[in-house]
């Protein structure tokens, strides 16, 4: 029988990313000129380089992302704003089209559903934390998300970020490791997770000070 509030199959990933593309896609419908210039939580971009960088990566099949990683000498930074440049509209407006025009397309560039579910997740939160929006994805959702985080490093280095710390979350299923507590709701601890800081104000435990004191990522 199958655990409550767990994503079990691929389909079930890919179906809770299309929900999550529009949703966000929904949120974004409204905004300013000066909410999408607004700097996002990946403090390099504005709200519209974010939606482009989403737009690119459910755009870009496993090859073309390889070869354009091997173009920018495996530099992760270079590779994504290459990728959000080319997504990216002339208008807010049109960056917004482009986006709705793959909420309902591929997962990302390889297989890894789960992951790419965590970067709809994460950047929708790095898009609304600043510009005042909430919501809350499914438990499922983020259930996934962490426990995917949890065992790896992959577009985050999660797993390094989270070393030595039990995490337990507040409103689902999700625990895992040992030492220091860090305690949440589960999309706060997928930001802290994804080195999202602003996040800790939402975590309680001796956890949330150690975590608040690691390397951030972008």
């Amino acid at each position: 029988m199958a655990e409550p509030h767990v994503l079990e199959t691929r389909k079930a990933l890919e179906r809770a990313i299309q929900v999550e593309r529009l949703a966000l896609a929904e949120d974004l419908a409204e905004l300013s000129e000066a909410q999408w210039a607004k700097t996002s939580l990946c403090e390099r971009w504005t709200v519209e380089q974010v939606v482009a960088h989403l737009t690119a990566g459910a755009s870009t099949r496993m090859w073309r992302w390889l070869l354009s990683m091997l173009a920018a000498g495996f530099n992760p930074d270079l590779h994504n704003d290459r990728r959000l440049a080319k997504h990216r509209g002339a208008t807010p407006e049109e960056t917004l089209r482009r986006f709705r025009a793959v909420v309902d397309g591929p997962a990302g560039p390889t297989g890894h559903a789960a992951a790419w579910l965590g970067e709809i997740v994460v950047h929708s939160e790095d898009i609304r934390r600043p510009l005042g929006l909430a919501r809350t994805p499914p438990v499922a959702t983020t259930t996934a998300v962490a426990r995917f985080f949890a065992s790896r490093d992959f577009t985050v280095p999660s797993k390094t970020a989270t070393a030595g710390l039990r995490l337990e979350a507040t409103d689902g299923p999700f625990t895992t490791g040992s030492g220091d507590l860090l305690r949440g709701p589960t999309l706060s601890l997928v930001m802290g997770m994804a080195g999202r800081i602003a996040a800790c104000q939402d975590l309680e435990g001796d956890g949330a000070s150690v975590l608040r004191s690691r390397p951030r990522s972008g």
